[in-house]
Parts: structure tokens; C-alpha cells; sequence
């Protein structure tokens, strides 16, 4: 038997070599593909992540190509919106779903956002394709190719719930809840507003002080359930009665504070005094009851003084009208206090 040649031990030499090269090749793209995978999972696990975050906390991602509007949408601005998912998208239709005031505070911040090649973060109200209302947040980022704005993108975040929770903390601080009519601090941030000096704001006219008559001996006689009501029934009417005037506040107990403008002469104001009393002497039913409440007023005209003085001074002209009988109104002057009294308390 003849031994192999030279020639084929080292063809079967290099054939080996080969098929080690090969496994060598094959386990490193199997390594490869494995990773590969193992990357592609957790990509999938991240975006599965991110979309639940997503849907969770109602932000979706948006983008818009400058050249020709085209938008782009992830899911959850869509069902912000109302919209199918993946439906098509015309920037000129959807920009009818935001409010007048919206739409005209989004055209000037992304215009200006894209002329300076910035962004812009806005708080928008927009109606749905079904109808709802929502509060959105806006916020955009302008992408720029050689200097030039390319493109616009960022995040739209559902805060609806966040601004009826603001609305209502803010009502709460401002307005009384009994009543409806603005509380002490919103009357006094009203009236420092009205009294100050500027250019843009509209001057105060007068202010009224309304307390009422007779309420401390309902709320004892009959309860503080009747004493409510009569709140209640003397704001409705006192907002009646007041129509077209700058505020209509409660800042006491049974005390009230009415802001009028410089349209009202003062025999206009003083006809106004007239009504307020005319209107809130009227009988209050409870429960078929009839409970007899009265009212004094005492009336400072706006001067050049602080909202304090201001104060001072109707609170003086108040107390010259509760001296006087009840149920009459006094105007401030610096030297004496004049009046009419109700021809209804004659």
C-alpha cells in the first residue's frame, strides 16, 4: 500500500485549516445573531415600556416636516385627539380642533420658535373629533440642517385632569363657596388692581360696603341652615342689582363689597344704593317663612388715596348710615357724610 503524497497531506492540511476557519466564522455569526436577537428583545421590552409609560401618563411623541407640513403621530396623540391610529394627517385640519385663543398663541410661539431656530412650550384647549374638550401640553424643538429649520418635534401631554385640579384650587382661593361672589383676597387683589396707578388699567369709581340688617337675629332665631340661605338669596340678588360693575364680593360674614367704574356718576351711584337696598329688604323665604333681613351701605368715591384709605373711608360712611336707622346708604366726603334714606324704611 502506498503512503499518501506530499501534495495530498497538504491539501488535506489546508482543507482542515478551512473547515476551522468556516467554524470559526459560523460561531462568531452565531454569536452575533444571538446577540442581535438578545439586542431586539430588549429593544422591544424598552418600546413596550415606553408605550405603556406612554399611554399611562397620556404623552405622545409628534413631529412635523417644515417642507411640506407632513405630520407624524405616535398612538397616544391620536387618541388625544380622538383620531383613528395611523390615520391620515392634514396640519390645516387639525389645527381647527384648537380653540381660537389656542390656535392663535400656537401660530405666534411655533412661528417664532422656528424663525429663531428654538422651540416653544405652550398650554393649549382643544376640542376632539368627538366632541370633548381637553387641555394639552405642548412642548417643540426645532431641528435645523445648515443653519436652515428642517423640522419641528416634541411631546403632547394630556393635562386636562391638571388643569381642572389648578381651576378649582384657584376658584377656591379666589371665590366663596357659600355664595359664588368673589372672597376677601380676590376684593382686595381687585382693588389694589383698580386703584393703582397705571395707564392700562381702568380706574375705580366708587366702592360699596353692603352689611346686612337683622342677620344676626335670624341666624340665632332660626338657625345657621336659614342664616345660609339668606347669604345665598342676598348674593343672587345682589349680583342682580349689580350688573356691569367691575366686582361684587362677600368679605365677611354678612358683609359685602361692591367695585364700581368710573361710568357711574354719583347720582348714578346713588341710585344703584337704592336698588341694593330696595332689593335685598325684600322677605327671604324659608320654608315657607318669610325672614325680613335689611341693608346699610356706606359708599367712598375714588380719590387719589391708598385701597386702605379707601376702605377707611366707606367703612366711615358705613357706620354713618347704620347711626342714621338702618336700611339707608351714606356717601364719604372728607367733611361730612350725606345721604338719602330709603323711602322704604319710612
Amino acid at each position: 500500500m502506498r503512503s499518501p503524497s506530499s501534495r495530498h497531506i497538504r491539501r488535506r492540511a489546508v482543507l482542515r485549516q478551512s473547515d476551522a476557519i468556516i467554524a470559526g466564522l459560523e460561531a462568531r455569526l452565531e454569536a452575533q445573531t444571538a446577540l442581535i436577537r438578545e439586542q431586539a428583545a430588549s429593544l422591544a421590552h424598552s418600546q413596550k415600556i415606553f408605550d405603556r409609560s406612554s399611554a399611562a401618563a397620556r404623552i405622545g411623541v409628534w413631529q412635523c416636516n417644515l417642507a411640506d407640513q407632513a405630520l407624524h403621530w405616535t398612538d397616544v396623540v391620536y387618541d388625544l385627539f380622538d383620531l383613528p391610529r395611523g390615520a391620515p394627517l392634514v396640519r390645516e385640519d387639525i389645527v381647527k380642533c384648537y380653540t381660537e385663543a389656542s390656535a392663535i398663541e400656537l401660530h405666534a410661539k411655533r412661528s417664532k420658535g422656528i424663525a429663531e431656530r428654538t422651540g416653544f412650550g405652550l398650554d393649549a384647549e382643544i376640542v376632539t373629533a368627538k366632541g370633548n374638550r381637553r387641555w394639552i401640553r405642548i412642548t417643540a424643538s426645532v431641528e435645523c440642517e445648515d443653519g436652515v429649520a428642517v423640522r419641528i418635534f416634541g411631546m403632547k401631554q394630556d393635562i386636562t385632569e391638571e388643569k381642572i385640579l389648578a381651576d378649582q384650587t384657584r376658584y377656591l382661593a379666589e371665590y366663596d363657596v357659600m355664595t359664588g361672589l368673589a372672597n376677601r383676597s380676590r376684593f382686595q387683589t381687585k382693588l389694589a388692581e383698580l386703584t393703582a396707578d397705571a395707564d392700562d388699567r381702568p380706574p375705580l369709581g366708587a366702592l360699596l360696603l353692603v352689611d346686612l340688617d337683622g342677620f344676626k337675629q335670624i341666624n340665632d332665631t332660626f338657625g345657621h341652615v336659614a342664616g345660609d340661605e339668606c347669604l345665598k338669596e342676598v348674593a343672587r340678588r345682589l349680583q342682580n342689582a349689580c350688573a356691569g360693575v367691575e366686582l361684587v364680593s362677600r368679605i365677611g360674614g354678612d358683609e359685602f363689597a361692591v367695585l364700581v367704574g368710573p361710568e357711574l356718576d354719583l347720582a348714578a351711584i346713588s341710585e344703584l344704593a337704592r336698588q341694593i337696598i330696595d332689593r335685598l329688604g325684600r322677605p327671604v323665604d324659608h320654608g315657607g317663612r318669610a325672614l325680613k333681613l335689611g341693608a346699610s351701605i356706606g359708599i367712598a368715591i375714588h380719590e387719589v388715596c391708598s385701597p386702605s384709605d379707601l376702605l377707611v373711608r366707606a367703612d366711615t360712611a358705613l357706620y354713618a348710615a347704620k347711626s342714621a336707622g338702618r336700611n339707608t346708604f351714606r356717601i364719604f366726603k372728607p367733611t361730612e357724610a350725606i345721604g338719602v334714606r330709603n323711602p322704604r324704611a319710612a
